[in-house]
């Protein structure tokens, strides 16, 4: 059930410049053999042939303050169709496809990167948490790195796995199941009709800008944004000035003995942490996470994390470009330091850092029902929930002062295992749309929780049976009454 008397907090962001985008004055038409925009007067224009060389041109005129482009009205073609359209191939993408496929739907996956996986591949999270709870498709994620992953993989029942065979084993699957994937791809905006009902999505991509037309949409995008420009009110932050959590980058390592470090390996125990921090500062290193993490994932490769990029928007470009060549610096500043050290760090070194820096906080989509604090204190039991989470508060410092690790005044109010509820992942502003990862609708210190992987993954999982359960009876996502054991 939603909550009757949802209000937003402090910072309640309205309709995205891309809200409500327009394929010129054109009307949506389909063939067999290609796609194609009809025009007013009746014909159609092809897709343009990139390969010869036929583009779209934009064209646009300087406003005369010359702050601003003016850009003509265009016509974009229509690249494809499916019933069911994802945006955003991390792990709650994943689930979302590869459940809708499993349950008939005809799905696409649209993805940024140049590969599936998100922050678990091109992030180099390399663990998973609030996952042993889970079952579905999270429980045969996890069966699957165990079995075709390391020893460590295997005696970590695969929540701690190699980024890279993650990458082929979720290729494998989605292919398997019939989802047609589409990576190196960014959702720029979006269509609603006269009935608020989402219909379209565009996207930027070397084919240039295209639209692709579906029945049912999901985001899984991290930040909500294909949520945003399709004109949903989202929240962002905490306080009247929206601190987020901070960023971090993590990065792949190698040249290291595990058994003369053992020590300082998370898996080893809670006090890893901790020495390796009192390491890096006897050494005159002083992270800008204080809690360090290295990871023994398989074969001498190692992955660590101890950066904090404290700050910054991920919706400012420019300011994510600049926090991630830091954080690139930090890192190999960090290893050679350790390098110095001799012993067994003096063959350390830097394998890679990751393609995209992690954001633990973007957009939290408002739903049709949000997630509180005081449902974690409480411990929420829901006739429809998706899923249980247990993950702590773990609100990493918004700020360089104090101890720059996590931040304990959130956990004040304490939790209990509690139910993430169907209804918030759904958006609330427009029809046609299901929201799973970190951007469905939830308040700061909720989100703090439910926002990791193995919470992500169940939610996709039931976003993408609720789009093709949504389909089969012929009802939209907000009209459905979610039940697993019927959907």
């Amino acid at each position: 059930m939603s909550k009757s008397d949802f209000t937003p907090h402090r910072r309640e962001f309205l309709r995205t410049a891309a809200a409500g985008a327009v394929l010129g004055s054109s009307s949506l038409v389909f063939s067999d053999s290609t796609a194609s925009v009809e025009n007013n007067a009746g014909g159609s224009v092809e897709m343009p042939d990139i390969v010869h060389g036929e583009v779209l041109r934009t064209s646009g005129s300087v406003t005369a303050d010359g702050r601003q482009i003016a850009e003509s009205a265009r016509e974009v073609p229509v690249a494809g169709r499916s019933q069911v359209l994802v945006c955003g191939g991390g792990p709650a993408g994943i689930a979302a496809a590869l459940a809708a496929a499993r349950a008939g739907a005809d799905v696409r996956l649209i993805e940024l990167a140049g590969c599936l996986g998100g922050v678990w591949t091109a992030g180099l999270l390399t663990k998973i948490l609030d996952s042993s709870n889970k079952s579905g498709i999270m429980a045969e994620l996890l069966r699957l790195f165990a079995e075709r992953g390391s020893s460590v993989a295997r005696d970590t029942s695969g929540t701690v796995y190699d980024p890279e065979g993650a990458k082929l084993i979720l290729e494998e699957l989605l292919v398997e199941a019939g989802v047609k994937i589409l990576l190196h791809t960014r959702v720029v905006g979006a269509v609603t009709n006269s009935q608020n009902r989402l219909t379209a999505i565009l996207t930027e991509s070397k084919s240039g800008r295209q639209a692709w037309v579906a029945d049912r949409f999901v985001d899984c995008t991290g930040d909500g944004d294909l949520a945003a420009q399709a004109g949903c009110q989202f929240d962002l932050g905490v306080g009247s000035d929206c601190s987020c959590q901070p960023m971090s980058m993590l990065a792949l390592l190698t040249g290291v003995d595990p058994g003369a470090v053992g020590e300082f390996i998370r898996e080893n125990g809670p006090s890893a942490k901790p020495r390796l921090l009192k390491l890096m500062e006897d050494a005159g290193i002083n992270p800008s996470y204080r809690g360090p993490t290295l990871r023994h994932l398989h074969s001498g490769i190692y992955s660590i994390m101890t950066n904090h990029e404290y700050g910054v928007s991920a919706f400012d470009n420019e300011a994510v470009t600049d926090a991630t060549i830091r954080a690139r610096r930090e890192i190999h500043e960090i290893i050679n330091g350790l390098r110095k050290l001799g012993g067994p760090w003096k063959n350390i070194a830097v394998v890679a850092t990751a393609e995209q820096i992690g954001v633990r906080e973007g957009r939290r989509i408002r739903g049709r029902y949000q997630i509180t604090s005081d449902d974690l204190a409480k411990g929420l039991r829901h006739p429809q929930a998706v899923c249980r989470a247990s993950f702590p508060i773990d609100v990493h410092a918004l700020s360089t002062v104090g101890d720059k690790g996590i931040d304990q005044s959130f956990k004040k109010g304490g939790l209990k295992p509690y139910d993430i509820p169907y209804p918030a992942l759904v958006a609330a502003d427009v029809d046609g749309l299901l929201l799973a990862g970190r951007c469905i609708s939830g308040d700061f210190v909720a989100h703090s929780s439910y926002r990791v992987t193995g919470n992500a993954v169940a939610m996709g999982e039931a976003a993408g049976l609720a789009a093709a359960t949504s389909l089969k009876q012929n009802v939209l996502p907000h009209e459905l009454t979610w039940n697993s054991s019927s959907a």
